[in-house]
Parts: C-alpha cells; sequence; structure tokens
C-alpha cells in the first residue's frame, strides 16, 4: 500500500503523523514523495484558526484533485470540531476523530474510539526531522475564551512517565541529539502517583544523565506562565540537559486583557519576578512569548503594557497574532472588537520590537566562547544552537559536513539574524556521538 500524509498545525500533529507514519511502513506500506502515487492520504488538519481551518479544507479538496483514486483520510482537530464540512468532499474515505485517529494504525480496520480519559496509542522510534517532536501531554481542560483546542482536543491528559523515559532514550540512540518535550498545555501535565511537569522534567533528567548529558538535549515546547514557580526554579538551575530557552504562552501583559482572556491565573509582574529570579542562575536565557494583540476591549495603554513587557522581560524574540474570531468560542462574539487595521498595526508594532530583541540578544551571544549547534542542514552547514538562535557553520572542509552536536564558536552576525559559527578545534574534534545524519533541507526553528 502506497501512502501520503500531509500535516498541517502544530507540534503534536507532527507527533501523530510519525507515530501512523512508523506504524504503517511497519506493515510493509511505501510512503510516496507526493500524493499522486498513493492509494491512502491522510491529511492532519488544524482548528486554531478559521483560516486552519480554510487551509486544511484546502488541503483535503487538493488532495482529491491530486489524488483521484486515492483513499483520503482526515484527520485531526479542524476533523474534530468540524466534521461535515470535509465529508462531501470528492476522495473523502472518513473523516476520523480525535478519539479514533490511533485506530487509523490499523487501517482499513474500523477506527474505534478510545475511552475519552485514555493516552492515545501513540508512539515513536525516530523521526523526519532531525529535532523530534516527544509528545508528553494531550489537551487541555482550561478553556480561554479565544481558544477552540478544548473542543478539539478533549480534556488534559498525560503520558505515562516510564513511555516518556523510553521514548527519549530510544530517540537519542537513533541518532537525535535534540528532543523537544511538547504537549497541548504542559501546564497541566499530571504524574500518576503525584507530581506535576517539572517532577517530571527532574526525573526524566536523572534518568538520562548518565548516558546522555553532554552528549544530546533536551528542549521544552511552549509553557504557561502559570507554571513559572519555586519549583520550576529549582528544576531549571540544576537542569544538565534541558537548553537555556523558555518559551511563555504569554499572550498580553495586562491583567484585564488576560483576565478577559480567562488567563488571570498569572500576571506580568509575577512572570517578571521569576524571571529576575532566573537569571540569577541562569545568565544566558533565551526567552520567547507567544503575544496575542488586538484582543476585544484591549485599549492603546493595555496594548503598551504587553509592549514595553517584552524588553523589561529581557525577550529574546516573539510569535506575534493579531487576534481573529474563531467561531465557537467566547470571545469571538465579545463586545468591543477592535478594526482589523488597528489590530495590524499593533501587530506590527510588536514583531518590529522582536526583531530589535532578537539582533540584541544574537549579539550578545557573540561574546560566548562557545555555543554548540544541533545540525539541521547540510547546504549550507548549519542548525539551531542551545539559544534557539540560527547558526550557519563555516569553516567546513568540503564534503565533511557533520552531523549531531557541534561545538562551535561564534564569528559574527550573518544575513537575517542568522549566528556566523565554526567548529571548535580541528575538523571532527567536536563532535559528540554524531550519529546518523539527519538532516531536512526544509527544516526551520
Amino acid at each position: 500500500m502506497r501512502f501520503f500524509i500531509q500535516t498541517l498545525g502544530c507540534k503534536i500533529n507532527q507527533y501523530e503523523s510519525q507515530a501512523l507514519r512508523e506504524s504503517w511502513t511497519s506493515r510493509g506500506w511505501l510512503e510516496t514523495a507526493s500524493p499522486v502515487q498513493a492509494q491512502v492520504v491522510l491529511v492532519h488538519t488544524c482548528a486554531v484558526t478559521s483560516g486552519a481551518v480554510a487551509d486544511s479544507r484546502g488541503a483535503v479538496r487538493r488532495m482529491g484533485r491530486e489524488a483521484p483514486d486515492a483513499s483520503i483520510l482526515v484527520a485531526g482537530c479542524a476533523a474534530q470540531v468540524e466534521p461535515e464540512m470535509f465529508r462531501p468532499l470528492p476522495g473523502v474515505a472518513a473523516v476520523i476523530p480525535q478519539a479514533a485517529k490511533a485506530g487509523l494504525a490499523r487501517w482499513p480496520e474500523p477506527c474505534e474510539p478510545a475511552p475519552s480519559r485514555a493516552w492515545p496509542e501513540f508512539s515513536i522510534s525516530g523521526f523526519n526531522r532531525s529535532r523530534p517532536v516527544l509528545k508528553v501531554q494531550d489537551g487541555c481542560s482550561h478553556g480561554c475564551t479565544y481558544c477552540i483546542v478544548p473542543r478539539a482536543r478533549g480534556g488534559a491528559r498525560s503520558r505515562p512517565f516510564d513511555q516518556i523515559a523510553r521514548e527519549a532514550d530510544a530517540l537519542f540512540a537513533a541518532g537525535h541529539r535534540e528532543v523537544v518535550l511538547s504537549g497541548i498545555n504542559l501546564g497541566q501535565f499530571a504524574r500518576e502517583g503525584g507530581g506535576d511537569f517539572w517532577d517530571m522534567l527532574a526525573d526524566l533528567e536523572r534518568g538520562l544523565a548518565p548516558r546522555w548529558a553532554g552528549r544530546a538535549r533536551l528542549r521544552l515546547s511552549s509553557l504557561d506562565p502559570g507554571m513559572l514557580g519555586p519549583k520550576a526554579l529549582d528544576v531549571l538551575a540544576g537542569a544538565s540537559m534541558t537548553c537555556p530557552h523558555l518559551h511563555l504562552s504569554m499572550q498580553s501583559a495586562s491583567d484585564k486583557v488576560l483576565s478577559a482572556m480567562g488567563r488571570a491565573h498569572y500576571g506580568a509582574d509575577a512572570v517578571l519576578r521569576f524571571l529576575d529570579a532566573l537569571r540569577g542562575v541562569r545568565p544566558v536565557m533565551a526567552l520567547g512569548a507567544d503575544l496575542l494583540t488586538g484582543f476585544p476591549g484591549e485599549d492603546d495603554a493595555e496594548f503598551r503594557q504587553t509592549l514595553e513587557f517584552m524588553a523589561r522581560a529581557g525577550l529574546t524574540y516573539a510569535h506575534v497574532f493579531p487576534f481573529s474570531r474563531r467561531p465557537g468560542t467566547v470571545a469571538a462574539k465579545a463586545p468591543g472588537q477592535l478594526p482589523l487595521q488597528l489590530k495590524k498595526e499593533r501587530a506590527a508594532a510588536l514583531r518590529a520590537e522582536s526583531l530589535r530583541l532578537e539582533e540584541a540578544f544574537a549579539r550578545r551571544l557573540l561574546s560566548l566562547p562557545r555555543l554548540e549547534v544541533a545540525m539541521e542542514k547540510a547546504d549550507p552547514p548549519g542548525g539551531l544552537c542551545e539559544y534557539y538562535v540560527e547558526c550557519r557553520v563555516e569553516n567546513i572542509p568540503e564534503g565533511q559536513v557533520p552531523a549531531g552536536l557541534l561545538a562551535v564558536r561564534p564569528l559574527g552576525l550573518g544575513e537575517g539574524g542568522v549566528l556566523r559559527v565554526e567548529p571548535l578545534g580541528e575538523p571532527g574534534e567536536a563532535l559528540y556521538d554524531p550519529g546518523e545524519a539527519l538532516y531536512d533541507p526544509g527544516e526551520s526553528r
């Protein structure tokens, strides 16, 4: 059986697509480079915005045109939230709800829904990119007023620790040198028998470090700012394998706006206090944030709070989104909707500040004697350093591009904020267990 997978949306979709890819190839199925040759096409959809749903529907239509004889399977968040949008489209053989998605591993057997609180039966042993995602949590039970995810993914569920530990070790053993711990809401990770995400991370590092410390590393995906407290500080201060990089789902620095978003469980002042304490134990730290501007009722002063927070917090980059009305959410019908032009202007101002902060941080890294790059590309050679900055590796002999982790020294700042670096020592001396070459020419941070 020949198959093709089209994945839209988040890291969790990427993980689940990889799990299905491995299941199908283990049955002798062959993945094709395009849908034209495929007999089965999976479109893994996204529903985070109405635009994402439209993109998902467009992808299904495109697959129907390009592979008119294939059985098209539609899964993911848009398939869960708006299944009737996809069922009539040409070529669609099945629209799979989230609870039954793991059953696609046995297609064309019927996909039976799992119990609502059960952990989905997904696992991976490799990845089609050099930095694999490791899914440790699914779902969200919070209910932000702008977000469709609880409807699309269901309530919070956490992966058993032994599965997390085994999979991380297996991915490192397969040649990957950076693994990204990811979930829908890591703040709602809860370990059987007690313990939260930070307890899990501490135990995971403790188990992996004897074999992998100095040879491989962990990176944390997006964190809820409400997770930041004394335990987080203790774990991050003692971390030997976790990258010095946090990405916060901050959204706004205005308490009033956060309350309207349904996110009153944290505030900017508490986040700033935590970050000040963190810099006392980890002086150089990459710090990103998701920022959502133009929320209904957001006035100029509240917008300025978020803009000024970026520098006060020491952000090193930001992912900026102008608010868009997502049908099916409370915020879509909230009073005080802002004009599109104003939302665009505010987003542009936040992005301009982000670019300024990115460049300043990259210049700061130039003073460091050593960085470690997880190699992702061979032409030109490069990847991400531990501080989540893209690096281009120079002065490598032709035909000797390394894989794995590479110790480098900074040389300067290149075009687009890319760090120019070169290997430390003689060629090959700086490699830690390079393993296989796992480059993806299209990969980006």
